[in-house]
Parts: structure tokens; C-alpha cells; sequence
């Protein structure tokens, strides 16, 4: 799968030509690395009993969405999770008067998977959504569903490491897809989605798929040293 990904993205950008990593992307010798230390299974596991939602009689096994009510960075601070990731990832932020420099209206997104410079606008905000680089589901079914809950909303929450702000298509297209079935359009964001993806891994004590790991190392080799 991961070939083929690789082989469409060559035929629209051409492979034979080098690039520029989006900012904050990982020098190969990292990513190795990182592929070197996170554990591999060979097939990702399906336990059942993953769901999302949070509405009467259901699961909301990683809490509501965006809550505040977590341990970690952005935690307890009186702004949702959302909120606190566009205003660490967007550029020329505004905020709505009157709260306390919480609830963005608008800014610019230099989005690392696409490669676009996207506006956002509070009216229109369904545009720029968060994506979990790790899905949740994938976490699910790769061994949270065995932690308690406090830990998975953490996880769910977690703007240092496992949440990018990207464009409504990129998000749609990714959904719950982990690196053998979706890459970032952008070959520049490749390194950065790679870098990302194992960083998550590895802090979390997650697995990884032997055919993610194949398509990280695929990555791998193409970035800079």
C-alpha cells in the first residue's frame, strides 16, 4: 500500500527531485532512531468496544472531545484543548474579547501535511480541524483500551506531541489511517508526519504495524541528514 502511495505522490511531484522538510521535521538519523526503538507487531489487533462519542449510552472511552479537564500541558487552564492548539500552531492570532486570550477567531495555519498556508476564521471553523497524529481508534486497538481513563483523555488532549491543526481535506482523508494507508499530500511533510507518528509511539508505549514501520522507513531515507 505504502508503495503505492509513494509511487502517486512521485508522479505528481517527482521523486528524483529534493526537498525541503517542513519546519520541524526530524533529520533521518532521528527518525532511525526512532524506528530502531518502538516496538513492531505484525497486525494491528481489533478488541472491539471502541467509542468515541459522548451522548447517553455511549462510551466516550477517550473522554469528551477538547476537554480541560486533564492532566498535561493546557490542562485546567480554562480554554479547551482546541483552542489551545490554534493558538500555539496558527500565526497573527486574534482572540474574542473577553476571554482572557482563549477562544481564537482568527489566524494563519502554515500546514506541515499539505504545504498550504491556510486562513482561519473563526465563522468558518470547521475548515481547520485537529488531527490526532496517532489516531484514537488505531490507539485503541494497539493497547489503550486497556488503560484507565484518565490516561487516554491525556492522550486525547495531548497538544505537545499528538495534535496537529491541518486542513479539512487532509483531516477527512487520514481519518483513523496510520502510515502503510496514508502519508501527508505535501512530501515535505513527510519527515515531520513520520517524526511525529514514532515520537507518539514510543512516549506512549504503543506498537507500531511491521507495514507503518515499513513505510516509516521508506520515509526515512529520504530525509536529510
Amino acid at each position: 500500500m505504502v508503495g503505492a502511495l509513494l509511487a502517486a505522490l512521485c508522479l505528481v511531484s517527482g521523486c528524483a527531485q529534493p526537498t525541503t522538510p517542513a519546519p520541524g521535521s526530524p533529520p533521518r538519523a532521528e527518525i532511525e532512531r526512532l524506528l530502531a526503538t518502538v516496538r513492531v507487531v505484525q497486525t494491528r489487533p481489533h478488541p472491539g468496544g471502541y467509542e468515541r462519542g459522548c451522548r447517553d449510552g455511549e462510551s466516550c472511552v477517550f473522554g469528551p472531545a477538547w476537554s480541560d479537564d486533564y492532566e498535561g500541558t493546557g490542562g485546567h487552564d480554562g480554554c479547551d484543548t482546541r483552542n489551545n492548539v490554534l493558538a500555539r500552531q496558527l500565526t497573527g492570532v486574534a482572540y474574542r474579547p473577553g476571554t482572557r486570550d482563549c477562544v481564537v477567531v482568527a489566524g494563519t495555519l502554515a500546514d506541515p501535511y499539505t504545504g498550504t498556508r491556510v486562513t482561519f476564521s473563526k465563522s468558518d471553523a470547521k475548515n481547520v480541524p485537529i488531527d490526532h497524529v496517532y489516531p484514537l481508534a488505531a490507539a485503541w486497538d494497539m493497547g489503550a483500551a486497556a488503560w484507565p481513563l484518565e490516561r487516554r483523555v491525556g492522550f486525547a488532549n495531548d497538544i505537545d506531541y499528538n495534535l496537529q491543526a491541518t486542513t479539512r481535506a487532509a483531516n477527512q482523508a487520514k481519518s483513523d489511517s496510520t502510515p502503510a494507508d496514508w502519508l501527508p499530500p505535501s512530501r515535505p511533510g513527510h519527515c515531520f508526519y513520520a517524526g511525529k507518528y514514532l515520537t507518539v509511539a514510543i512516549r506512549y508505549d504503543l506498537p507500531i504495524t511491521a507495514a507503518d514501520h515499513a513505510a516509516l522507513q521508506s520515509i526515512a531515507v529520504t530525509c536529510p541528514s
